[in-house]
Formats: structure tokens, sequence, C-alpha cells
């Protein structure tokens, strides 16, 4: 293969034939060679398992330089969109790729207030599950059945009706997801406030009873909207590769998001803030680290060290320092600044980052470390911690799939294969077999 400034020219070393194709650049990031041309001039595919070494898409929404642990949404630092903005800045940044000004804030805001409220059929849906269905499954079910109740307003073509979608989703995910999980603890529906914001709405949702009034905890809304917007996007990944697969379908928005929520349930995808917390109950005590991080180091032990490393980050996670010190502020709202499974993560990440193992493995705290035990100290069951994940991960994937509709050189995705099988062979009858 050889490079010029703006082509490759691939050589197959069987027949000598070449082929000339384009490299294109983005404003940042690798180079992407355009093999659309490959098949139909070298009658050859590529072959990358996993697609990760494969743009499938151009993209102005999220950007990630993995080897710096870098990661914007239109431009703009993760951290700082965590310190300082609200999730329906992040929301609005993502859907049209600028952050808002007050009016268009105070406008995008009310509308996504205004349609957090569910059909009250749908209600009836919810409670056609059993008790104990896993609220995950609940999301994909209640987010699919809303195509059957916003019929009317399905024409991906349609840039006004797409933005109605993509309110409509990203108002009615958090009360989906409070309700899913009220179902399953056998308490009433709480709800929506208009008066609150998305964060400060959503924890009343989930945790408000009739019997008595709620307290908003500024510190606890502020870690919440931290973790909205710390899993809002995060470019091309299963879940939202998913929604884009689904989407060139021309599959109605629903339809599209519920297939994502599906991809997010994966434990390898969504479930490992999870995993972390398993892992910590499992080591149990500080004086067991050394242990395990033997056990971590061991290629024949099936032990792994959860919460560190990242497919696509080989430096420090960015989103994992601000969920760090959420954390901190957390634990010591609740009077639970002594959690022990805190104080086991905190010790177990000083000791990996000092460990030449992990260093020269590139394996750092990535987000999911904290936000388990963030969750878990705010009273969230296990179970419920990818559906806050599909919350938040909506805003992306709206995006994408909006950014993805509008897009006239989009085709449905059609990805080919390796044959390894049989060569052709003649049937054989039933009893001649």
């Amino acid at each position: 293969m050889n490079n010029t400034a703006d082509t490759v020219t691939i050589t197959n070393n069987n027949s000598g034939d070449t082929v000339t194709l384009p490299l294109m650049r983005g404003t940042k990031g690798p180079d992407v060679i355009d093999i659309r041309r490959l098949y139909a001039e070298f009658g050859c595919f590529t072959y990358d398992p996993g697609f990760t070494s494969t743009a499938s898409c151009d993209s102005k929404i999220t950007y990630i330089d993995g080897g710096e642990g870098v990661l914007l949404h239109g431009g703009y630092p993760i951290d700082q969109l965590a310190e300082k903005a609200d999730f329906l800045e992040v929301c609005y940044l993502l859907l049209f790729g600028e952050l808002p000004n007050a009016e268009e804030f105070s406008r995008y805001s009310e509308s996504v207030t205004r349609h957090t409220m569910l059909h009250d059929q749908l209600a009836s849906l919810l409670k056609g599950f059993r008790r104990d269905a896993h609220p995950m499954a609940v999301m994909v079910g209640v987010v699919g059945a809303l195509s059957a109740f916003y019929h009317d307003k399905l024409d991906i073509f349609d840039p006004e009706q797409r933005r109605m979608a993509s309110i409509r989703l990203v108002a009615k995910m958090p009360t989906i997801a409070a309700m899913a999980y009220k179902y399953t603890i056998g308490q009433p529906f709480v709800h929506p406030s208009n008066s609150l914001s998305y964060a400060e709405n959503f924890l009343r949702m989930t945790f408000a009873v009739p019997a008595e009034p709620y307290i908003n905890s500024p510190v606890l809304s502020r870690a919440m909207n931290r973790i909205f917007v710390l899993h809002a996007d995060h470019e091309q990944n299963a879940s939202t590769s998913t929604v884009r697969l689904a989407g060139s379908s021309q599959a109605n928005p629903y339809a599209v998001i519920s297939a994502g929520i599906s991809s997010l349930w994966g434990p390898a995808h969504g479930g490992a803030n999870e995993a972390v917390l398993k892992m910590l109950e499992e080591i149990g005590s500080k004086d067991r680290i050394e242990e395990f991080l033997r056990r971590a180091k061991d290629k024949n032990d099936p032990f792994r060290l959860m919460g560190f490393g990242h497919r696509v980050y080989k430096n420090h996670d960015p989103r994992a320092r601000v969920l760090k010190e959420s954390a901190e502020e957390v634990l010591t709202e609740l009077g639970v600044r002594d959690d022990p499974l805190f104080a086991l993560a905190m010790e177990l990440e000083q000791i990996a980052l000092d460990d030449d193992y992990f260093i020269e493995k590139k394996l750092f705290p990535n987000v999911d470390f904290y936000s388990g035990i963030i969750l878990k100290a705010m009273g969230f069951p296990t179970s419920m911690f990818t559906v806050l994940f599909a919350v938040a991960r909506t805003a992306g994937w709206v995006a994408q799939w909006n950014e993805m509709s509008g897009d006239t050189g989009q085709k449905i995705g059609r990805p080919r294969q390796l044959y390894v099988g049989e060569l052709q062979r003649n049937f054989v009858p039933l009893d001649a077999r």
C-alpha cells in the first residue's frame, strides 16, 4: 500500500492489480481511506471484526482521542460540560451543534418539560409486565411502544417531525425509567413536575412517595446531572452504531432507540459499573488488594480488574476525574463518607496507578469505576444502573439518528463477510442421508 497526499494505492500481490482510493481527512483524528470503490474495482472486501478500524459515517457530534484522553462534544471538553452545563444544554449541543443562548435554552427546556408526561394508557401497558421484570426489559418494550402513540409524527424525512421525536424521547425517558423502578418495588407512580430541572425531576419521580414531602438535595441533583452529561454521547459505540444501523432502514425513531437500549443492555457495554461494585465486594478489604492485583496479572486466572482500561481510551478517561469528585460530594452529603467500598476503590486506584504492570498496559480508571459507587449511595439498585445509562445516552442516540437521517448520502447498513463455510453441495433426500 502506497500513500500520497490525497490517495492510497493498494496492490493485489497475487494478480498485480492496483486500485487508487481517496484519503479523507476530518477536522481532527486519523485519516480515513474511502473504500467504497474497493469491491467494484478490486474484487475485495475489507475484514474488520467489531469494526474497530472502520469509520461507518462522518459526524460533527463527538470527537474522541483515546491516546490523549480527550472527549469533545461539538468541540467542548467533557470536563467543562460536566462541571458547568445543565444536561439539557448538552442535549441541545448534541442535537443542534451549538450551545444554546438564554432564549434558546429557555425555549428548548420548556419543550422538553412539556413532554415529560406519558399517555395514561402507557401506564396500563407497563402494568402488564411481571412484577419482577428487569427494568431494562420494561424500557425496551415501553419505548418501542411509543410509536403506537405518535404514529402521526413518524416521517423521518421531515426535519420538524424528527426534532419533535427527539424532544419527546429525551423528555419521556426519565419518566419511563422512574416508572419502571416504581413498578418493580410496588410503589405508586409519581408524575413529573414542571417546576424542576431534568435531574431534579428524575430523582423526585424515582424516590418520592405520596405519604411525605420530597426534599430535593442540590448535591445529589448536581451529581445526577453530571452523570447524565458524562454519559450523553460517546461516538460510534455499540449502542450508537445499533441506532444508526436500525435507523438506516428508515425505521421509526422509537423503534430505533429501543434497539439502542437493547444493545446497551449487554453487560459488555452498559453493565460495567455494576461489575465494578461486584468486584469491590469480592475483594472485600484493603488487605486483599495485592492478592487480587496478582490475579489480574495472571492470564490463567479468570479474575479481571473492572473499571480500569477502556476500548478507546489508552490514557486517563476524562470522565473519571469528574465522577471521583462527585463520589466524594455525594458520600459526604449522605453521611457515608467512610463508605468501605469507596475507601476500597480509592485505595485500589492508587495502588494500581503506581503499579508498573498497569502503567505499562495503560490501565487507568474509567467512568464506570466511580459511577456505580455514586448510584449505590444514592439508593439505586444495580438493576437500574444501565437504565440510567440509557436515560443519559438517549441524548446522543437521537442526535446521531437525526444527523444520519438528514444525510442525503446515507445508505442502508449492509456489512459483508468472509465466507468460510461449505462449498456448493447437492441436496440429498431425507431417506438417503
